[in-house]
This record gives C-alpha cells, structure tokens and sequence, in this order.
C-alpha cells in the first residue's frame, strides 16, 4: 500500500482571507512562511506513515514559483523530518490530470485531495480516494469525504488499514 497526499488546503491550511487556495498563489515569502498546516496533521500523519511503511508521497500541481514557495515551507516546518517522510517522496506536475500518472508510477493505493476533479483523474489508478475538507455538495460515487486530518485517521482506521 502506498499513500499520496496533496499540498495545497490539505497538508498546508487554506488562506484565512480566500478559502479557494493557500497563501502561496499571491503571497510574499514571509506570508507563506507564516501559513499553517492544517489542523491535526501532525497528529494524524505521523501515524500513517508508519502504518505505510514509509511508502507516502506529496503529489501536487504547482507551477515553478508555487513550486519554490511549497519546498520552502516545507523546509521551515522541517516537515520531512517531522513527518518521516523522505525529501525526495515529492512530486510537482504543471497539470492536475498529470497527478494520475505519478500515482500509477509509484503505485498508489490511497490518495488524498481537496479537489474532486482531481480524484475523478485518479479513477481506475486509485483504489481509495479521499475528497479532503468542507465541500459545498456531497461527493461522487467512489470517494470518500474526510473533512479534517481527524476524519482522515477515521477513515483509515475503519475501512482499510488494520496494523
């Protein structure tokens, strides 16, 4: 089993002031710096990626400079060390589809996004599916909804992961 995870509004919390996207589209750097996981990852994320073996990956769609911000904030939280997650367990593509391809190279099994559109790329590459966050209308079929990183833990608690 192999688990990915989104960036953006999953592992670091949406804008305060836009709900739509983290602070890295029009922020400065100290702004970015500033922004905070969301709640309960360092809780929750740990424990995944011991339950995985430490086969978890950070799959997200960012351009160059969204790229440059995100390695930054990573490194401030020093979130690979925190976490147990290799450095080199990320991934960047310029388009949300392109996410479908390093899912079937790296063999993900679980996949975990704020997008809906995203997911449905993964259909057929991803066996579980998580629509991560508050959302504005029920999920499709196949994915499952997880509001917070506590609902995350729910999830894989009672549905597929057994230690």
């Amino acid at each position: 089993m192999n688990l990915g995870i989104d960036i953006g509004r999953v592992i670091i919390a949406p804008d305060a002031t836009d709900d739509n996207d983290t602070s890295f589209i029009g922020g400065t750097m100290a702004h970015v710096l500033a922004t905070p996981p969301n709640e309960g990852l360092y809780e929750v994320l740990p424990d995944l990626v011991r339950r995985f073996d430490g086969r978890v990956w950070l799959v997200s769609k960012a351009g160059t400079r969204v790229q440059e911000k995100t390695r930054r904030w990573l490194a401030h939280q020093r979130f690979f060390e925190r976490m147990g997650i290799p450095p080199h367990q990320l991934r960047f593509c310029l388009e949300r589809a392109e996410k479908a391809d390093h899912c079937r190279e790296l063999g993900i099994t679980h996949f975990i996004d704020d997008r809906e559109d995203v997911l449905r790329h993964l259909d057929g590459v991803v066996e579980h599916r998580f629509l991560f966050g508050p959302q504005s209308t029920p999920p499709a079929a196949g994915l499952v909804p997880v509001e917070s990183w506590r609902f995350v833990r729910a999830a894989m608690d009672s549905t597929w992961i057994v230690d």
